[in-house]
C-alpha cells in the first residue's frame, strides 16, 4: 500500500502540522495531523468543487446519483491519483471478497460517494445511495428508483474513512436494514484505529481498510521526505498518548488557548470546547 500512502501525502489528504501549530479537531481536541481522504479525488481544490456539486445536486434524491456517477467517471478517466486509488480499492475487493457474493455497493452522504459510485461502476453492481436522513435510492443502469425491499441482499459499503464508525451505527447500517438488506462488508480507504473496526464487527459487518493510521504510516512518510523529523516526533508522541500530547503542548504554549479564542468563529468554538473539557477534568481531579 506504499503507493496509496504516497497519494495520501502528495494530495495533502494526510497533513501534518509544523511544530508548535497543531490542528483543531471538531471534538475540541488538538492533534498533529489532519485527514481529508476525499482529497484523493485529485487534490483539495478538485475535492471541494465536487463537494459543492454534491450539496447542490443532492436536493433531488432521484436525479443526483446519475450526476455523481458522471462526475466521478469523468474524473477517473483524467486524474491519475484518483484512478490509482480506485484501482487499488477494486483490486483489494477482488482479492479479499468474493465479488459474486456482492449484490449491491452502498455509499453514504457525502464523502463516501467520491469512491462508492466508481467502484460500483467497475464491479458492475447496482449502487445504493444513502442519505443522512436514512432514506436511500437504488441506482442501476443509469436509472434511479426507491425500493422498499431488497430481499436480504448482501451489501458492501464503501467509505472514505472510519474513526469510531458512529455513522454506521447511527445511519448506514439501519438504512440498509430498513430496505431489508444486509451490510456484510465495509471497505474504507483509511482506518484511524479509534475503535471503528471493533464497532463494525459488533454490528456483524466485516471491516476492511487499505491504510491504518499507525506509526508505520508516518515513518514511511518521513523516509520519503513528506514530513520532517520534528513532525514525525510530534505524531509519534500523539499516537502514544493523545491526552498527554495535549497536556504537554499546553504547558509549553500557555497562550495557545487564549490566542485561539481570538481567531475565527470555528477555531474559537473549538477552543471553548477544549477549555470546558479541561475545566471538567480539573474539577474531577479535585473531587477525588
Amino acid at each position: 500500500m506504499q503507493e496509496l500512502i504516497n497519494y495520501l501525502f502528495e494530495t495533502k489528504a494526510i497533513r501534518v502540522c509544523p511544530k508548535g501549530k497543531p490542528f483543531w479537531y471538531t471534538s475540541g481536541k488538538i492533534g498533529p495531523y489532519y485527514i481529508n481522504t476525499h482529497f484523493l479525488f485529485g487534490g483539495e481544490k478538485a475535492a471541494n468543487v465536487f463537494l459543492e456539486e454534491i450539496d447542490r445536486l443532492k436536493v433531488n434524491k432521484t436525479a443526483c446519483s446519475e450526476e455523481f456517477h458522471r462526475i466521478v467517471k469523468e474524473n477517473y478517466s483524467k486524474d491519475p491519483v484518483y484512478k490509482g486509488t480506485i484501482d487499488i480499492m477494486v483490486e483489494y475487493i477482488r482479492q479479499n471478497i468474493n465479488v459474486e457474493d456482492i449484490d449491491y455497493i452502498s455509499g453514504g452522504e457525502r464523502r463516501d460517494w467520491f469512491f462508492s459510485f466508481m467502484i460500483a461502476d467497475i464491479l458492475a453492481k447496482p449502487h445504493i445511495t444513502l442519505f443522512k436522513d436514512a432514506s436511500s435510492v437504488i441506482y442501476e443502469n443509469g436509472a434511479s428508483f426507491e425500493k422498499e425491499n431488497i430481499e436480504k441482499a448482501s451489501v458492501l459499503h464503501i467509505a472514505d474513512l472510519i474513526t469510531s464508525a458512529s455513522s454506521y451505527e447511527r445511519a448506514w447500517v439501519p438504512a440498509i436494514e430498513k430496505i431489508n438488506g444486509v451490510m456484510k462488508w465495509s471497505l474504507v480507504v483509511v482506518d484511524r484505529l479509534q475503535g471503528g473496526g471493533e464497532l463494525l464487527e459488533k454490528l456483524n459487518v466485516n471491516s476492511h481498510a487499505l491504510v491504518f493510521i499507525d506509526k508505520s504510516v508516518f515513518r514511511k512518510a518521513f523516509e520519503k521526505g513528506y514530513i520532517d523529523a520534528d513532525q514525525l516526533d510530534l505524531v509519534l508522541k500523539y499516537i502514544d498518548d493523545p491526552e498527554g500530547f495535549i497536556d504537554s503542548f499546553l504547558k509549553e504554549n500557555p497562550d495557545f488557548i487564549s490566542e485561539s479564542l481570538k481567531e475565527g468563529r470555528k477555531t474559537a468554538e473549538r477552543a471553548k470546547l477544549l477549555l470546558k473539557s479541561l475545566e471538567e477534568k480539573k474539577q474531577k481531579e479535585e473531587g477525588q
